[in-house]
């Protein structure tokens, strides 16, 4: 069925999840160059776009990029997940991260600086050389032997200063890198300082740059134990109405909230608040490694969809050229209509506005082209890329669906990771539910003489109350009728309809549990079945 994969996807030299990512990886990159690549180097996409794709695109692993103002705690946080320095480190309230930094794995610790970097054929950034040695000067990539960096790699940004100087003072174009890095990386994080709320005009300008890549982006709000609850709500309204001026997506970004760094929390009172914060971004870092697939397959259908619509407005310009004069002043007409013939484009080929570059950057871009040398429109490249599109793409999410759910989990571990996931330090550990699992008595005991007054009050016959007299109780709760149900299933251990006094104690420690916040569990932990309907251990004789 998928033999168009191509032999090189179909290699299996990893276990795990990885060989669901190499096979998609075979199949995409043989897509790419079959079937995408002649459209763009027909129509010129490289020139007005992207660069070409390349094998170390297709291959490289999930990457993380950091964005922020300077001393937001990027580095700081790099050096969290990792807990270890990493070459060419620097840590300071000043502005000290001036270079774009590609924390990867390697198996000794180095330096790889930008003009080496980008003629390795094993790294993804060859295509960077374009932004000149002004850029290449301030990027490097620093290499570690770090468990954490065997699954994803980070990319370090210099902080962002307020101020037309900066802008001009860097020698390249601060935000055509980070789209370029966008356009290639699994998650763009944010990150916000709770005293530095503030977005600077290059800040404002880095984040546009990452239009249409809005499901990578997730925000942090760093440093946030240096207030307390009342400021920290004021700071995180503050953020939200911020971030609304300048990211327009009807969703509400996510914003984590929290302290990341290994030094005691300078206000105490928000702690659980931000170990769940934590845990739920440490979650969403872990999964990246089993997500690459469908996100490279993704960014591919956006990237083909975007050469589709290219390719239709360069062979309608070319079409509206005269063939001898008048052709200058055509071009400027054609370049001043750019927005009506978006419309008509959409309209004559059913392509939602979405989908179009924006226009005054397509504007400028056609200024110093030459018309007459575009080409016109050849509806079998057209095809090639539908047919993918409608075919293919939709063959290989069945492939990792498939695949995917035969596979074990790929999670990223090591450093910070590893301190989240088990023992007494882990999220929720000894919280709700999971009390009392590592004790000899049963946890419920010490609130039992409480309960057993209540459950005497219910007129029990042979030691046993009815569904009727339990749910009198349990609904003072003003629990929904669907949560009382559940606990009313998990609590009647015997199923016989009734709850004598332990299984009404566990019903009444339920209902406390969820009004405490926490979730309720799918199946009753053997921890909290009570001790006359636990199950006799069997000796072997």
């Amino acid at each position: 069925m998928f033999s168009w994969l191509g032999k090189q996807g179909g290699g299996r030299e990893r276990g795990g999840g990885s060989d669901v990512v190499q096979t998609v990886t075979g199949g995409l990159r043989d897509l790419y160059l079959r079937k995408l690549l002649p459209l763009e180097e027909h129509y010129r996409f490289h020139d007005f776009h992207s660069p070409a794709l390349e094998e170390a695109d297709f291959e490289n692993k999930p990457m993380v990029l950091l964005v922020g103002q300077y001393s937001t705690g990027k580095t700081t946080f790099i050096r969290y997940l990792l807990e270890q320095d990493f070459p060419g480190m620097r840590i300071g309230p000043e502005p000290t991260t001036d270079s774009f930094i590609a924390v990867m794995y390697g198996d000794s610790e180095g330096n790889i600086p930008g003009n080496a970097l980008v003629v390795d054929p094993k790294k993804p950034f060859r295509k960077l050389s374009r932004f000149g040695n002004a850029f290449l000067n301030r990027f490097m990539c620093s290499q570690l032997p770090n468990q954490v960096l065997k699954s994803i790699s980070i990319i370090d940004s210099p902080g962002i200063l307020s101020g037309e100087k900066q802008r001009i003072s860097r020698g390249y174009d601060f935000c055509q890198v980070l789209q370029w890095f966008a356009e290639r990386v699994d998650r763009i994080i944010l990150l916000f300082d709770a005293h530095k709320l503030d977005i600077s005009d290059e800040f404002s300008e880095a984040i546009k740059s990452f239009r249409g890549q809005d499901d990578k982006i997730r925000v942090v709000l760093n440093k946030a134990d240096q207030v307390d609850t009342q400021q920290l709500m004021r700071v995180y309204g503050a953020l939200m109405w911020s971030l609304g001026k300048v990211i327009n997506t009807p969703e509400v970004l996510r914003v984590y909230i929290g302290s990341f760094w290994a030094h005691p929390l300078r206000n105490t009172e928000n702690r659980r608040l931000f170990e769940a914060e934590a845990q739920d971004l440490f979650k969403d870092i872990q999964s990246l490694p089993q997500k690459a697939a469908v996100r490279k397959l993704n960014d591919l259908i956006k990237r083909a969809r975007l050469a589709k619509v290219h390719a239709y407005i360069i062979s309608y310009l070319k079409k509206e050229m005269p063939s001898v004069f008048g052709k200058e002043n055509k071009k400027k007409e054609l370049i001043n209509k750019l927005p009506e013939i978006y419309i008509q484009l959409q309209r004559e080929y059913h392509i939602s506005a979405g989908d179009f570059p924006e226009v005054k950057k397509m504007q400028e871009l056609l200024e110093n082209c030459d018309f007459t040398k575009f080409h016109s429109l050849k509806p079998k490249l057209i095809e090639a890329v539908d047919n993918m599109l409608a075919n293919k793409i939709a063959s290989l999410m069945s492939l990792i669906r498939q695949e995917e759910s035969n596979m074990p989990t790929e999670m990223v571990h090591g450093g910070a990771f590893d301190g989240t996931m088990a023992g007494p330090f882990g999220h929720g550990y000894g919280e709700g539910a999971k009390e009392g699992a590592d004790e000899d008595e049963w946890v419920v005991a010490k609130d039992k003489p409480a309960y057993d007054e209540i459950f005497y009050t219910l007129s029990p016959i042979n030691g046993k109350i009815s569904g009727i007299s339990a749910k009198k109780e349990m609904v003072t709760s003003k629990l929904p009728n669907s949560v009382l149900g559940k606990i009313w299933k998990l609590a009647d251990c015997d199923g016989d309809g009734m709850l004598d006094d332990e299984e009404f104690a566990l019903a009444k420690h339920l209902i406390k549990i969820k009004l405490d916040g926490y979730e309720l569990p799918g199946t009753l932990p053997s921890h909290l079945v009570p001790p006359s309907h636990r199950k006799p251990l069997q000796t072997v004789e």
